[in-house]
């Protein structure tokens, strides 16, 4: 599907009755690829022996962050670590609720130092940093929807993680746990696209997850599993507009269905590390004008 392309130029636009969606303006954190590399292996996409473009990383990670810009959200940008090769997925970085930050803390040894960058990054632009004490990797875990955390374990987060989320972040946790490797994150199985509205590829979750999902979100589009391997779930919404890879037309024709306009984007050469557009993008979610200090 055409990147630019309008509502109107697609065909479920005809049979009229779609939705009205509105635009929130978000901030985004975002870091570079310009140290990218796949140079170990620790999910089964990644694979050292394939050759990667690093030139070819930074001008598609450009083109998220301008498409974002052009969309009217900030993005602000956090400086890349030389040896962090998969800085470049911001979401993994933290989780940022009403100003306040939790800290990620990295499973496998080869991205240990994210944590400590991005948690560095948030203190010195004055936020409150909750150094973790169980494993958890961020956004890629721990999806925010209007009124819960969704928060996946099983390969990467630890479940006793989630009832840290809960005291410090002060949402409570929902516990989904995967299954597939494949879909080692809750962000390439699952995306939250407007409050209480979410798109997930069943076979990813136990079927007690799947209860789950199915009980908080009985509307929810389901993804097939053409859609999930090409990280179609991997997707960052705005209220109106998701950028999504464009070969998972399943969940594009769906997402236009239900009013959502969607992007597509081409990420290829971070997905040879298991990454696409909600990987590149830490939501920065600041206390709420107006609120108590």
């Amino acid at each position: 599907m055409p990147q630019d392309v309008t509502p109107a130029q697609h065909p479920s636009a005809a049979s009229g009755g779609r939705p009205s969606r509105t635009v929130r303006p978000r901030r985004y954190l975002m870091c570079s690829p310009v140290h990218f590399d796949v140079v170990y292996s620790i999910n089964p996409w990644m694979e050292p022996a394939k050759p990667t473009d690093t030139a070819l990383a930074v001008a598609q990670w450009e083109r998220l962050r301008s498409l974002y810009l052009g969309l009217g959200h900030e993005v602000e940008l956090i400086e890349p670590v030389p040896g962090l090769p998969d800085m470049v997925f911001a979401a993994n970085g933290a989780t940022v609720v009403d100003g306040k930050v939790l800290s990620a803390r990295f499973r496998h040894a080869e991205r240990a130092d994210e944590g400590p960058a991005y948690a560095d990054w948030f203190r010195a632009h004055g936020y409150e940093v909750h150094d973790a004490e169980h494993t958890n990797e961020g956004e890629g875990d721990y999806l925010v929807t209007g009124e819960r955390i969704l928060a996946g374990t099983g390969f990467r987060t630890d479940r006793r993680s989630h009832a840290e989320a809960e005291g410090f972040l002060g949402l409570p946790t929902v516990t989904l746990e995967l299954v597939d490797p494949r879909f080692y994150h809750l962000d390439t199985a699952l995306a939250v696209l407007d409050n209480e509205e979410v798109m997930y590829y069943p076979a990813a979750f136990t079927p007690q997850s799947r209860r789950t999902l199915r009980e908080l979100y009985p509307d929810a589009i389901e993804a097939t599993e053409e859609d999930a391997v090409v990280f179609g779930l991997n997707a960052v919404s705005d209220g109106r507009h998701v950028l999504l890879p464009e070969q998972a037309t399943h969940l594009i024709d769906a997402l236009w269905s239900r009013g959502f306009v969607p992007i597509g984007v081409d990420l290829s050469e971070l997905l040879k590390s298991g990454g696409s557009s909600k990987c590149c993008t830490l939501e920065i979610r600041d206390r709420e004008r107006g609120a108590a200090a």
